[in-house]
Formats: C-alpha cells, structure tokens, sequence
C-alpha cells in the first residue's frame, strides 16, 4: 500500500482502536499513549512489510501490549494496593472472542461522545476530539490553533484528567440525553470547520487542514447515522461552504467577497454532493438550524452570479433561524440579507437591533460599512470599515477592510 494510503488507512482506525482499548480496559490516557504508539509502529512497519489482512485486530492487538506495560509502569510507580486490585492487566482479559468482538465494533461514535462530554470546556472539546478521534498529533493541533505546543498538551491533559476523574463510563448515554449529547458533538464539528474556513486569527485566511478535518469526521458521524438529518445537514453545510473556498482568496491571500468570486473555480463535486445530502435530510425532519444554514449555502452556491442570488429566500431561512436562536450572529447575517432583499436602509435598521451584542466584533462593523456604501453614505462606511478593522484579529481581514476604506475614499 502506498505510503499516503497508509497515512489514511491509520488516521480512519485511530479512533476505532482507541475506542476499543477505552472500552475494554478504561484508562482513557493510558490507552490514547499505547494507540499512539500502535500506530507509530503501523506507520513504520506496513509500508514495508504489507498491510495485514485485518489492520484493526493488528493495532489493537500491538496497542494492548503497549497498554500492558503501561499499567505495569503506573503499578510500579504508585504502589499502591487499593489501586493496583482495582486493575486488570489487558493480558487477563484477552480472548480471541473478544479480540474478533472489538475487531467488528467501530466505537468511534461513542468516543466523540466521550471528548464532547459537557463537564469539557469547547477548547477542550475541540483539542480533545481532534487529538483522540482525528488522531491528529498534539503538535499538529497546535499550529493548526497558533499556540504554543506546550499550550496545548496542557490543554489536552486537562481534559484527559477531567474525563477520568468524572467516572464517565464508557459507552452510548443514555437515551434521555443522546439528542443533547449529539448536539453537542456536531457544534464541536461546526467549530472546527469554522475555524478552518475562517481563521479568527494570524496570517492565514483559512486553515485547510482543519476544515478538511471536520468534513472528515462529520462523514464518519454521518455514517454512523445515517438517519440523523442534523448530522446529515452539518456535513451538507461543510460541503457547500467549503466549496467557495478555491476562489475566496485572491494571490495576496486576501479576501475576495462572494459576490466578486469567480464561480468557475467552486468546487461543482461538492456543491453536488452538499445538495443531494440536504434533498436527502429535509424530508426526515425535523428541520434543524444546520440543515437551514446548508439551505442557504445552496441558495449561493446554485445561483449562476451574485445578481441573480434568491436573497428573498435567503432572508425567510435567516428568519426561520431567528425563531431557533436568538444568535447574535444569525441576526447580523438576516440584517444583511433584508438589506440585499428590501434595500440598505431597511438592512441598517434591522442591524441597530443588535445593539452593543457585537459592537466588538469585526464582522458588525463590516457589515454596517458594506449597508452604508449600498446606501450611498461613503464617509460613514469609511469610518465602519476603518472601525472593522480595528476589530479584526485575522491579519488577510484587516488588509481587505482597510483597502475597502481607502477605495472609496479615493472614489
């Protein structure tokens, strides 16, 4: 197998293994060192000797020797009696049942549960859920957040410590808390993708590596749940977002609005697949906000150019948002979308119902600014783009607002 197959064939059973190891023998942090180290030897080994004919039952095999001499480790360390009765060594409960049981049982569900577990911080959360079900590497998920490596294994160990000590047993919650548990392991997806597709900070509009992740991992939610219309509306959303990406950033790598994009460069393979998912999710309802937002990701990403966008549409669905969650962000985008369907005016009034919600976030500003050049008020725009800017945290950002400024003032 080619070594990029075998890259991808070890990130997609990551969470499997640990999963299995964290289900049959608990010691969560334990068990993510010896995955680690299962698949480091994986990574080395297969490329040159042959994948083996079951890759899963091979890595938890490895993984629970590791695991074994981990324990032993722990037991020397502490001495403890009270602790070193209360473990069983994996070699005790190795059989090969069970070993074909855990080969055939994909806990990787069970496992984003476990990261998402509400007692997490979302930094947590999100650190967790990438280092232990992506099976991304604590330094990859550092640079992908710009903090520092020590930072964020810090990060990570918190939440490992946290895990353990709230006694969380691992497997499916319970039935009365599945929907909220669910909820909460997609908005960590949304937010990983968010951050990848718009970098709140540092030099980079986007950060791919991470938007790619989320649509990783939401593929695999989606395929454990197939039925599940969010989960289905999530991965629809990423897709059909995701899409405009090739032509968001000019070769300065600032950014180009949607309505100057050239739509030639979307990528049609996505928006394809975003729309037959959302065909596929809306009928099973009930309609929840991500299948809503993908149906306005497709509105944009169906519309032949920027004059012809169904903004009326578009309005009703940041509507219907509005009537799920009072978000100070969802009110910004429908006061957009009431300016671009009824006028500037009538947009910049629905926008002073925001208040000070977020008078500290750029994006406000941006939006006034944008209104008010529709509107004709050249100097107030200025002073909203000037504004916007000083707001922005995003380096590409603060360059394109500030050009914005200095075109009309030279206008």
């Amino acid at each position: 197998m080619p070594e990029g197959g075998t890259e991808e064939l070890l990130r997609a059973l990551s969470p499997q293994v640990l999963g299995a190891l964290v289900r049959r023998y608990g010691h969560f942090d334990l068990a993510e060192d010896a995955t680690q180290e299962a698949l480091l030897a994986a990574s080395t080994q297969w490329p040159a000797e042959g994948t083996p004919d079951n890759p899963r039952a091979w890595l938890i095999t490895v993984a629970s020797r590791r695991l074994t001499d981990l324990l032993r480790a722990e037991q020397a360390r502490r001495r403890r009696e009270d602790i070193v009765t209360q473990w069983t060594l994996p070699e005790e409960q190795l059989a090969p049942a069970a070993d074909r049981r855990a080969a055939d049982t994909d806990d990787t569900l069970i496992l984003l549960f476990l990261c998402c577990h509400p007692s997490l911080s979302p930094a947590s959360q999100i650190a967790l859920t990438l280092r232990a079900v992506g099976g991304l590497t604590t330094a990859e998920i550092a640079r992908a957040f710009l903090v520092p490596e020590s930072t964020m294994t810090r990060r990570i160990s918190r939440a490992k410590t946290a895990i353990k000590t709230s006694g969380v047993p691992f497997g499916m919650p319970p039935e009365a808390d599945r929907a909220a548990r669910l909820d909460a392991a997609l908005h960590v997806l949304y937010l990983i993708f968010n951050e990848g597709y718009a970098s709140t900070s540092g030099p980079d509009l986007t950060r791919s590596e991470l938007s790619a992740e989320a649509i990783r991992l939401t593929r695999i939610v989606h395929r454990l749940l197939p039925e599940d219309s969010e989960a289905t509306g999530l991965l629809a959303l990423m897709l059909l977002t995701d899409a405009r990406r090739p032509a968001r950033t000019g070769p300065d790598g600032v950014p180009v609005p949607m309505s100057e994009q050239d739509r030639s460069r979307w990528n049609g393979e996505y928006i394809a697949e975003g729309v037959a998912l959302l065909s596929e999710a809306l009928p099973h309802g009930p309609t929840g906000p991500f299948q809503i937002q993908a149906a306005i990701a497709a509105l944009h990403d169906e519309a032949p150019d920027a004059e012809r966008t169904d903004w009326p549409q578009i309005e009703a669905l940041y509507g219907l948002l509005l009537r799920l969650s009072d978000n100070p962000v969802v009110t910004l985008n429908h006061a957009v979308a009431v300016g671009m369907a009824q006028g500037p005016r009538q947009g910049l009034a629905a926008l002073e119902k925001l208040g000070d919600r977020l008078s500290g976030d750029h994006r406000f500003h941006a939006a006034r600014g944008h209104l008010l050049e529709m509107a004709g008020d050249t100097a107030t725009a200025v002073e909203s783009y000037v504004e916007a800017a000083r707001h922005a945290a995003s380096l590409p950002h603060q360059r394109y607002l500030h050009a914005r400024a200095a075109r009309l003032r030279d206008s």
